[in-house]
């Protein structure tokens, strides 16, 4: 019987507590800033095959050579191509008794092209000197961080005029800001615009890459405005 005395007392106890605590109001902004991309990463790479594996090997690192030259002919840094994936697999024939007939080699980079109207005549000189697989294309930024911070800036705009909106239609006063969280930065490309040289270059869609922020805010309540 103590216990259960005790736990009483201390729900009475409580209650005042929850009693005194301000009434508050919780809302989420959201802010989004579009531009013009000014930097595309391309995956590209090559694919050889061969009778052996060594074969296979062998005529995939020569054909990568000739792309990273014309890469470095097409004023690409070297900082800016990366290796990224290196396979070797033999190649089985069909049917029941399954055997090697050969091996397939892969190898591929990302490469990151500052200039976007170059983009089309870096593609088509790859292609022409060895590179035979393109796993796409990505536009960015080379410095989010202006799009970005201008986006936090309208989400919380965005979270303040909510909540004017919505303390004026219940009646209530805005108090004092309790906390700002931020919920996170995105970004997602929209087209908008469409890079085509004159000559028969590859056409490039470069669009817009945008950045996104959302804010969480929370209110004190006064009493009626």
């Amino acid at each position: 019987m103590g216990w259960v005395k005790a736990m009483a007392t201390g729900v009475a106890l409580m209650a005042p507590l929850a009693a005194w605590a301000d009434p508050e109001i919780t809302v989420t902004g959201e802010g989004q800033v579009s531009a013009a991309p000014d930097m595309a990463t391309v995956s590209m790479g090559v694919t050889s095959t061969g009778a052996t594996a060594q074969e296979a090997m062998q005529a995939n690192a020569t054909a990568l050579q000739q792309v990273m030259a014309k890469l470095g002919d097409a004023g690409i840094a070297e900082a800016d191509i990366q290796t990224r994936g290196l396979q070797l697999n033999p190649d089985w024939s069909e049917g029941n008794d399954r055997q090697i007939t050969g091996y397939t080699a892969a190898n591929m980079v990302t490469v990151k092209v500052r200039a976007l109207d170059s983009v089309g005549g870096v593609l088509d000189a790859v292609v022409a000197d060895g590179a035979n697989t393109l796993n796409g294309i990505a536009f960015d930024l080379s410095d989010p961080k202006p799009a970005v911070d201008q986006a936090r800036k309208l989400a919380v705009a965005d979270a303040m005029e909510r909540a004017r909106q919505l303390t004026d239609a219940a009646g209530v006063s805005l108090g004092r800001i309790v906390s700002i969280s931020e919920g996170g930065v995105s970004s997602s490309p929209q087209p908008a615009y469409r890079m085509a040289a004159a000559d028969a270059r590859t056409p490039i869609s470069g669009g817009e890459v945008t950045r996104e922020a959302q804010v969480t805010i929370v209110f004190e309540l006064g009493e009626g405005s």
